[in-house]
């Protein structure tokens, strides 16, 4: 037992170091970075049969699979609070706990959404309002993606465990598998046997299986090593009830964070076809600077997790500061790169000089996003690792809230710049509210 124990902590006292901030930071800002490279690959596949209703088919089934599984993050996020919070403890056993409760209830949520695939195909057809050849496209794909739903779900878990573990190595190497499969497949079903659009769907489904199975071999020889546990504890009401409550709060969050930057596209249209291409051009800047800013949130779940439940309240504060500081260091850079080259980054991504010219003139814009998300990214994963989960959700619903009227109030006067400010509101209100909320949320649980 004693090696268990030690396996799964360094002890209840440790000490966070800028080393360990970056040894989970950096290899899953790798791992997140190799994301985009996926949607690039699937349209470059279905992009060579040289059918336009295949390319819009891809990426409108794309954008439905990306709102369902969004809203399911929370498998991700919530495993790696629960678990980091029980590494901090040295409780072995309740890292397993939480790890299979995570994945019985990914795995009946996939089996549901599996179920609706006809649904979700329907509710994609009525969304995208298509014409016929797109709409046709876009079912056929969404049919087939949708098998993957139980298979992805589990993935989301076995990635928060072992991120929750603080193997940031290890998330990178299931990353790449995850990823580096899924691509391989694509490409030699979509092109290599000829199969297009299909090919791309089914090289998805099978680089997810490929994935788990990865995953779960991998993890199922560690937990021969360490002492077993019963499916009463597994089953636990309690326990059970706090990853649902958990699981509901940051659900309604990610809807709310979907719903701000619908938001946003469609005032964007409503603007202009020039300025909703440019806009669509320079989120791509913002995205950027959210993967390198989801891995140091990453480390600051772990790390918060982790000293909530040794509680050692020393751990804790080091931890928000050390995340900070990097956050704030790594997007002043990142906005000053996308200032220096973003004009040339606009030009390798479109050839209309109408959309170059609109792009340029909110490039600033854009690229102040990366500075002012810091807080925001970061204060989600402090308390995603505390799974101080109400809070995100309703602080998430305040800045939401903060947007739709900063919409109203600046857009009517400052037209695209006023949509751009009200995005930089929203940024700014999601991290200043959590920061406001941490304190007294630290001293309840450090005292506790």
């Amino acid at each position: 037992m004693s090696n268990a124990v030690l396996e799964g902590s360094n002890g209840r006292a440790f000490a966070v170091t800028n080393r360990m901030v970056l040894s989970v930071a950096i290899p899953m800002t790798l791992a997140y970075l190799t994301t985009p490279l996926l949607g690039v690959v699937d349209t470059a596949v279905v992009g060579r049969l040289g059918d336009p209703a295949l390319i819009g088919g891809l990426a409108a089934g794309a954008i439905v699979f990306d709102v369902v599984f969004s809203t399911m993050n929370f498998l991700r996020s919530g495993t790696t609070g629960l678990v980091a919070q029980a590494n901090g403890r040295g409780d072995i056993l309740e890292e397993k706990a939480a790890f299979w409760r995570a994945m019985i209830i990914a795995c009946a949520l996939g089996v549901l959404i599996l179920i609706l695939g006809h649904p979700i195909a329907a509710a994609g057809r009525w969304f995208m309002d298509a014409e016929i050849r797109v709409t046709e496209a876009m079912t056929a794909y969404i049919l087939i993606r949708v098998l993957s739903a139980p298979l992805s779900l589990g993935n989301y878990v076995v990635l928060g465990y072992v991120l929750g573990r603080g193997e940031g190595l290890t998330g990178l190497a299931f990353q790449l598998v995850l990823n580096g499969s899924n691509i391989v497949l694509s490409v030699w079903l979509g092109l290599g046997l000829g199969w297009g659009l299909e090919g791309v769907a089914w090289g998805t489904v099978l680089g997810e299986a490929v994935a788990f199975v990865a995953g779960m071999i991998f993890l199922l020889f560690r937990f021969r090593r360490l002492p077993g546990i019963s499916m009463t504890r597994i089953f636990d009401m309690a326990a059970m009830a706090r990853v649902l409550d958990v699981s509901r709060d940051i659900m309604i969050r990610s809807f709310s964070l979907l719903a701000a930057f619908a938001l946003f596209t469609r005032t964007g249209a409503q603007l202009g076809t020039l300025l909703l291409a440019a806009n669509a051009i320079l989120l791509n800047f913002f995205m950027v600077a959210g993967f390198f800013l989801d891995g140091f949130a990453t480390a600051a779940e772990q790390l918060a997790g982790r000293a909530l439940g040794a509680r050692h309240e020393p751990a804790f504060r080091r931890t928000v500061r050390l995340t900070l500081i990097w956050g704030f260091a790594l997007s002043g850079g990142l906005a000053g790169l996308f200032l220096m080259f973003g004009d040339h980054l606009i030009a390798l991504m479109t050839t209309a000089s109408g959309v170059r010219a609109e792009a340029g003139r909110y490039l600033w814009m854009a690229a102040l996003c990366a500075v002012t998300g810091v807080l925001a990214f970061q204060m989600d994963g402090v308390f995603i690792g505390a799974t101080w989960s109400r809070d995100m959700r309703n602080m998430m619903l305040l800045s939401l809230a903060a947007f739709v009227a900063a919409l109203w109030l600046l857009v009517p006067g400052l037209g695209n710049h006023g949509l751009w400010l009200a995005l930089h509101v929203f940024l700014v209100v999601r991290g200043v509210s959590l920061l406001l909320v941490l304190p007294l949320r630290a001293r309840t649980a450090f005292a506790a």
